[in-house]
């Protein structure tokens, strides 16, 4: 029986985007799922205000760009929609440093930094990386604590993943020979994280996917897989499952009736994120693919990171000027930090923000929370009634490469966070906690997180990793060095769950770079 495709991708983010173009130019019959809609620039929200534009809530028919899920170990950041987590990330490329491709289940399987070295590279390209051009006020207070600790050459703007032409000024495709969309230059409008409403954003609907798509590829939106399964249900002859390929089952994610419809493919590819990938392969674990490593959910890190906010009281100053990030700096040798801001008018965030207070129990951390706004109401009260909170406001994104993990299992309604090796995430950072304070003084203002940091004691992450890790075999891994999984044919993870170690920096360019290593080692279609 012939598949409906050559290939499936579940999810069109870095990894799916990526997997689409390469199979697509190698001659494979593609299709990428994403459960998400597609957005042309102009219908992203102004600012993180036009909640249905912006969250992520379905069942209160919000279907926006961004989905936050808490857990009881860490809450999670992540991006949904034709494109994935590039319409809500801040355009970050950095390359991680040595320790990440020497640690993790993945380490002594493959020289890792020479393996990647070419695919960092043309991802570098394909993602239009270049230096931020343009520092503001947020950058130039980092750039003030970075002098404090003694750390000024190490501070450095950002490599991005914009356009900077001339501002808001449509130009001819400057990245594929003409033969992508055409761009304008970046405005330094600060709204990256809101969906650019510009055409100045790299993301991938402007490159890899867009690309994919002038090749042939198919991109069927608001439908998300509910199933995968062997088309025949046994081993074949050749005794390895999946050579006669998989049976897809999708339904609707928009509309009142969720209709379904089963697709067939030669191969499956998983490229739906941790949230996404994990939990469907746990739930085919149960039942359509047994065979799946026992590890999967395993091996999750978070990047040891913690986020903050200061609120300053300087009324001369604007934090929203510049890009989504647009400065790092390493305060040590295991970190980073980086100075994060929304657009003009994105005051979203101060609804959850609460003093920085840290306690052993979440008893302790309330009654702290109770005398910090009897003794110093005022903070509070400028925070919640600031007009403009992101022009008042710094973001302060703390990264390490200290190394933790958690695991993920199937839970009623959705996945639940246990612990597994190393010591549980913490809002609690100590260095973090000290450059918040040191950047307070700068900007004269006060630190802020959001309640379920201060409450719960659990931190927020943009970049949830692993859960589908590579390793030596089955019992160390979910999928082999070339992200095929163990124990099925033609079955691969290409996203953030195939992350397989710490990187301590923002990882779209890393998955970008192992995807293009994975998608190397499938041959031409004959």
């Amino acid at each position: 029986m012939k598949n409906d495709y050559d290939y499936i991708i579940v999810g069109s983010g870095f990894g799916g985007s990526v997997s689409a173009l390469r199979l697509t130019e190698k001659g494979y019959n593609v299709l990428v799922i994403e459960k998400g809609r597609r957005w042309k620039s102009e219908e992203f929200p102004e600012t993180n205000w036009k909640l249905r534009k912006w969250l992520w809530l379905p069942p209160i028919r919000f279907r926006g760009i961004f989905k936050i899920t808490i857990m009881r170990h860490v809450g999670i950041l992540s991006g949904v929609g034709v494109g994935g987590g590039s319409l809500t990330y801040a355009n970050t490329l950095p390359r991680p440093r040595d320790a990440f491709f020497q640690s993790g289940s993945w380490a002594g399987l493959a020289e890792w930094k020479k393996e990647l070295e070419s695919h960092y590279a043309e991802a570098e390209r394909m993602l239009g990386a270049t230096e931020n051009p343009g520092l503001y006020d947020s950058d130039e207070a980092l750039r003030a604590v970075a002098v404090k600790l003694r750390k000024s050459k190490l501070f450095e703007p950002t490599r991005v993943s914009v356009f900077f032409g001339e501002p808001e000024q449509e130009v001819p495709d400057p990245y594929f020979n003409g033969e992508g969309p055409r761009r304008s230059g970046c405005n330094f409008c600060g709204g990256c994280m809101t969906g650019c409403r510009y055409d100045a954003k790299n993301s991938l609907d402007k490159n890899y996917l867009y690309l994919a798509e002038r090749g042939g590829a198919e991109i069927l939106p608001e439908k998300q897989v509910i199933r995968v399964a062997l088309v025949d249900n046994q081993k074949n002859s050749a005794g390895e499952p999946g050579e006669a390929g998989y049976k897809v089952l999708i339904k609707d994610t928009s509309g009142l009736i969720k209709r379904r419809k089963e697709l067939t493919a030669g191969g499956v590819i998983f490229s739906g994120g941790v949230l996404g990938t994990v939990r469907l392969l746990l739930d085919l674990k149960q039942r359509y693919l047994p065979g799946l490593s026992d590890q999967v959910g395993a091996d999750i890190r978070t990047n040891n990171e913690s986020l903050s906010t200061v609120h300053s009281s300087q009324k001369d100053k604007d934090f929203s000027k510049g890009l989504a990030i647009g400065s790092i700096f390493p305060p040590d040798e295991d970190s980073h930090i980086e100075a994060v801001r929304y657009g003009s008018g994105s005051g979203f965030w101060k609804l959850l923000g609460v003093p920085m207070v840290f306690g052993r129990s979440v008893l302790s951390r309330i009654l702290k929370l109770i005398w910090s706004f009897l003794s110093r109401p005022l903070p509070w009260l400028r925070l919640y009634a600031s007009r403009n909170f992101s022009k008042e406001s710094i973001i302060l994104l703390f990264m390490q490469h200290l190394d933790s993990t958690l695991r993920f299992k199937r839970g009623l309604l959705n996945l639940r966070s246990t612990l597994s090796s190393g010591p549980p995430p913490s809002a609690n950072i100590p260095l973090a906690r000290a450059l918040v304070e040191t950047t307070s003084v700068e900007v004269d203002g006060h630190p802020f997180v959001s309640t379920t940091e201060a409450i719960l004691g659990t931190p927020l992450t943009a970049h949830i990793l692993g859960g589908c890790v590579i390793g030596k075999d089955a019992s160390e891994g979910v999928i082999d060095p070339d992200h095929q999984v163990y124990g099925y044919k033609n079955l691969f993870v290409c996203d953030g769950s195939a992350i397989s170690a710490n990187p301590g920096v923002n990882p779209a360019l890393t998955i970008t770079a192992m995807t293009e290593r994975a998608m190397s080692k499938i041959p031409v279609k004959k």
